[in-house]
């Protein structure tokens, strides 16, 4: 549907020139999103692959386990739309305090991500409500290290700010100015709380766009709404764990993301936004269940073959679930997450390394890591850094 602009121009100087700004009207959209039979089957299937998410980690022997691998891989995922070059296997060195193979800041910007998307979720699970407070605070951790620690963390910007072009007069998009973000964010906040607001799933994609359209902080908008959608839909009930990132789904349909939410503060055209922020869903759930079964095959397997080492397989196994929860670690990290000796540790990981099941990262004959390697492989699908 075609409502004309979803919001007003409000001219403001910056840069010493004057440019319009874009104030977003408050949610929901008037008139309400038309849901005709193909749009609500649609919404159906996404809610039914969210609830097939919901079930198959409510299986897993650790859902701890899967919640730790896929924080990182979306922090990983995230931040590479912003452009960071790190990879899952630097962001897990860098973890364990070794060198990672990416530019510092990048893998430190990454583990700010992870650090602000835990911080998020610990609080949920505290009863804590989905509020801007929250999103101050995720913020603040996600800005806390590197580049944009300058950039007035967990805080909404006193400044304006602009998207894409030089400058603010080319810019091919400007947020509201500064004295209209703490309302615009206001009324946010009032619409996720809104008893008479759409479900869940429609309402994160609202809440995302509009997030994004008033780009409330002066660096990382892209990364808080984005882990906006996942606690969100744990917040309201979708899912029990938040285990569903549309990163990826955005990453690899960056294009046609820009453009639709260009073209909803443009035309209103909400319906071809909701339409692609639910195909993600479904896209991502159903991938999400996807790795789940094959996680749990290979851990299967994998623990098959090392049963098969005789009297070594205890220690061999001991070894090998403490890799299931972290997948790169030294030999000293599993000898004290084991409570076995640093030899025993040793011959355990390297029967580990004859089944190839493990592999050596460093090259080095002392202080030697090691990578679960299937498992970084299902994980690391996708989540190559963009050219």
């Amino acid at each position: 549907m075609q409502r004309g602009m979803t919001g007003r121009f409000e001219s403001t100087a910056v840069g010493g020139e004057r440019v319009q700004a874009f104030v977003p009207a408050p949610l929901p959209p008037q008139p309400p999103i038309e849901m005709h039979p193909g749009r609500q089957r649609l919404l159906e299937n996404a809610l039914l692959a969210c609830g097939r998410l919901d079930a198959v980690t409510a299986l897993l022997p650790d859902p701890d386990l899967f919640l730790y691998a896929y924080v990182r891989r979306e922090a990983v995922l995230s931040s590479q739309i912003e452009g960071t070059q790190s990879s899952l296997s630097d962001l897990l060195l860098f973890e364990l305090e070794e060198a990672p193979g990416a530019p510092f800041d990048d893998v430190v910007e990454v583990s700010n991500y992870v650090a602000a998307l835990e911080h998020g979720i610990a609080c949920l699970a505290e009863g804590f409500p989905l509020s801007n407070r929250l999103i101050r605070e995720t913020h603040a951790r996600l800005l806390s290290r590197g580049r944009g620690a300058n950039k007035q963390p967990g805080e909404f910007r006193t400044s304006q700010n602009w998207i894409g072009g030089t400058r603010p007069g080319n810019a091919q998009f400007v947020p509201p100015p500064p004295q209209e973000v703490e309302a615009c964010m206001a009324a946010l906040e009032r619409f996720l709380h809104d008893p008479a607001a759409p479900g869940a799933l429609v309402k994160a994609a609202m809440a995302h766009l509009q997030f994004e359209t008033i780009h409330p902080f002066l660096d990382g908008n892209g990364r808080v709404g984005r882990l906006l959608i996942a606690l969100l839909l744990h917040h309201d009930g979708v899912l029990r764990q938040p285990l569903l990132y549309l990163s990826l789904y955005f990453k690899q349909n960056r294009s046609e993301y820009y453009r639709l939410l260009d073209s909803v503060r443009t035309t209103g055209d909400w319906e071809s936004w909701l339409d692609f922020f639910l195909e993600g869903v479904v896209h991502t759930a159903t991938g999400a269940v996807d790795t789940a079964h094959r996680l749990l095959a290979m851990f299967e397997n994998d623990a098959e073959r090392i049963q098969g080492l005789g009297r070594a397989a205890a220690n061999g196994l001991r070894v090998f679930d403490a890799l299931r929860r972290r997948p790169v670690a030294g030999i000293d990290h599993l000898a004290r997450r084991t409570g076995i000796a640093y030899p025993t540790a040793a011959r355990a990981v390297d029967a580990l390394v004859g089944l190839g099941v493990l592999r050596e990262l460093t090259g080095r004959q002392r202080g030697r890591v090691f990578a679960y390697d299937g498992y970084l492989a299902i994980l690391n699908e996708g989540a190559q850094p963009l050219p």
